[in-house]
């Protein structure tokens, strides 16, 4: 399995990139293809006492990098010889398995469904983050790649979704539910009520088990094993997931270092306290899956260290072993919208 890393990608490129994937390489039996300035990822391996590329190291030189700042719908083209746009050229011409970067998240939405494609029949393409839940975490899809939606989009994300937790977490028949304000059917705007009926139907059809509306809080509680939302709800319920966990943490530092016994307490509940700081630990994911392209494409966070990049090349070396890209290929007939109707999903 070899896996390209977008070496200058993110806010700790490119020590953190290259370090990150060395411990791939040594940990996890991959081979990595380093895409980025020559000279600066010599000089990190340097550093580390790496004087020749060690077997299963490539080093594909891209002399420009996409900043921050740059117009994330045309930077790959105005920078044709970005990390990005070299590295996503790679995966399209076959040179490796599947393609990892930290760096602008729109970007490389753009980059990819433009350079590398969506799979043919597929809207729009969905970031799907795997998000702990009280069951042992869920596929949020989509958490901002795509914020105004339109039915046909949920139900194409309900089944890549679906793809996504029955083959990566191993999930036999996962739960698919909407995320909505209320469990009644009758819940939501036109987008959740209209989704409601194409997915129900794709229930009855027995092609996805599809379990209704399910509300944040049960979701987080872990009511199903998909949570299939529009871009901008999805981000905004990741983000508050993610700022609740940060909260939380806080709270309790400052409520056991508050005197001497608490303390001790503390040190009593260490084990559990490390398996929460663990669970809410995006590094420990990794990274974020961008699915409907027609090659598997990981989003690292952009505050990504080593130990998290290693973690999205094992995420990524997973998406492209597990077949997901061939089930929504083979499937592509039952997740579009007939012309006429919904008779025939």
């Amino acid at each position: 399995m070899k896996i390209i890393v977008d070496a200058m990608g993110g806010d700790n490129a490119p020590v953190s990139n290259v370090r990150g994937a060395l411990s791939a390489v040594r940990e996890l039996g991959v081979e990595v293809v380093l895409v980025g300035r020559g000279e600066e990822i010599l000089k990190v391996l340097k550093e580390d006492g790496v004087d020749d590329l060690p077997p299963g190291v490539e080093i594909a030189h891209a002399s420009e990098v996409v900043e921050m700042c740059d117009n994330p719908a045309t930077a790959f083209k105005e920078k044709k010889d970005s990390s990005l746009t070299v590295g996503l050229n790679l995966l399209k011409n076959g040179a490796a398995d599947a393609f990892v970067s930290a760096g602008s998240t729109g970007a490389i939405l753009s980059a990819a469904t433009l350079l590398v494609k969506r799979i043919r029949g597929i809207r729009r393409a969905a970031l799907a983050p795997v998000v702990p839940t009280g069951a042992g975490g869920a596929v949020l899809i989509d958490c901002g790649a795509t914020a105004e939606c339109t039915p046909e989009y949920l139900l194409q994300f309900a089944f890549m979704g679906s793809y996504y937790a029955e083959r990566v977490l191993g999930r036999p028949e996962p739960k698919v539910g909407l995320l909505n304000i209320g469990v009644e059917e009758s819940k939501g705007m036109d987008l959740q009520r209209e989704a409601y009926a194409l997915l129900k139907q794709a229930g009855e059809a027995g092609r996805i088990h599809f379990v209704g509306n399910v509300e944040a809080r049960e979701a987080v509680y872990g009511a199903a094993d998909v949570i299939v939302t529009d871009g901008y709800s999805g981000n905004i319920f990741l983000k508050t997931m993610e700022g609740t966990g940060g909260f939380l943490a806080r709270q309790l530092k400052a409520m056991f270092q508050k005197s001497l016994l608490t303390k001790l307490a503390a040190l009593m509940v260490s084990g559990g306290l490390k398996q929460f700081k663990k669970l809410m630990d995006a590094g420990e994911v990794g990274g974020t899956a961008l699915v409907g392209i027609s090659k598997p494409v990981i989003k690292a966070h952009g505050s990504s260290d080593d130990f998290a990049i290693k973690n999205a090349i094992r995420q990524a070396a997973a998406f492209a072993s597990a077949g997901i890209i061939e089930d929504i290929t083979e499937n592509i007939g039952h997740m579009r919208l007939p012309v006429g109707g919904m008779e025939k999903i």
